[in-house]
């Protein structure tokens, strides 16, 4: 009886415990390491060194582009993550409704998010090219605009595009994030709210936003998570050019890993980047799910 009891409590820990050594091999033991090295000086050929603690971090903070970058950074996460955020759950609220084409419409719009940022970054680079770029040659085409118009005249409208750019092309993924949420709505909460004389808008308030609730929570982390981390959009249309007026902390990370080659303060970039999502991710889930209880 004992042996059978005993078999049944770790039974599903050792169903878990592949999940959880490759957690510990792909993740933890790699962020680990990172934690390390950012406390250790490393050569610009990538030998670590002694321990020199705090060094790293004074160099990475006290990077002339660090202010701009930490600026730039929370523009792009905040401007990438509520747009989308709020044009997808739209998209979302429509593509649940029985249209005609429905599916070909969803096989549509999930099309940016299944195509290579790489390629998506270098279409629309090529779009706001002031000399041949498409957007310029259908304006003038349809006669809104007499002379081309330079769409990256400053550094500021060129990360604006960055934005839109990452804002296109993040659009799916909370779509598809709050379609399923929306999905999984018992038709009988609405059939409910009806008897009892409400509204198209008191529906949305009272029934599909809070049931939605979770679906949100989700996708919003992972989208700050993602949209944080992103690489390819801001490297391909700008290079964080000129002089990092439009880098991220990721960008930056990058130029100054592979290619100033200090890889300490590189280092001790990414560590701050962890721990700033970390407590970005944690204040917005304890607040969602606050929201939940009351």
């Amino acid at each position: 009886m004992n042996s059978v009891f005993v078999r049944h409590k770790w039974e599903p820990y050792l169903w878990l415990l592949p999940s959880i050594l490759l957690m510990l091999i792909f993740i933890v033991f790699p962020i680990a390491i990172v934690f390390k090295l950012s406390f250790s000086h490393i050569s610009p050929a990538g030998v670590v060194g002694d321990f020199v603690g705090f060094g790293n971090f004074q160099k990475a903070i006290n990077d002339p582009a660090f202010k701009q970058v930490m600026i730039n950074t929370f523009i792009w996460v905040v401007s990438v993550v509520g747009f989308s955020t709020l044009i997808g759950f739209g998209v979302a609220v429509l593509l649940n409704q029985k249209l005609f084409g429905r599916k070909i419409v969803r096989s549509i719009v999930v099309f940016p998010w299944a195509t290579s940022l790489v390629i998506q970054a270098s279409i629309w680079n090529y779009i706001i090219k002031y000399e041949y770029g498409n957007l310029n040659n259908v304006l003038l085409n349809l006669g809104i605009i007499k002379n081309a118009i330079n769409w990256r005249v400053s550094y500021q409208i060129e990360f604006m595009w960055e934005c839109w750019v990452g804002i296109f092309v993040t659009i799916p993924f909370v779509t598809f994030c709050i379609l399923a949420g929306l999905q999984s709505i018992d038709s009988a909460y609405y059939e409910a709210a009806t008897v009892d004389g409400a509204g198209a808008w008191q529906k949305f308030r009272h029934v599909t936003f809070p049931l939605v609730q979770p679906s949100l929570t989700v996708s919003t982390i992972l989208n700050i998570i993602y949209v944080f981390n992103s690489f390819p959009i801001i490297y391909t249309i700008t290079k964080g050019a000129p002089a990092n007026k439009t880098d991220t902390m990721i960008t930056l990370l990058y130029m100054r890993a592979f290619y100033d080659r200090q890889k300490g303060p590189a280092t001790a970039l990414s560590v701050i980047g962890f721990v700033v999502l970390c407590i970005v991710s944690g204040i917005y889930m304890v607040s969602s799910l606050r929201k939940e209880e009351h």
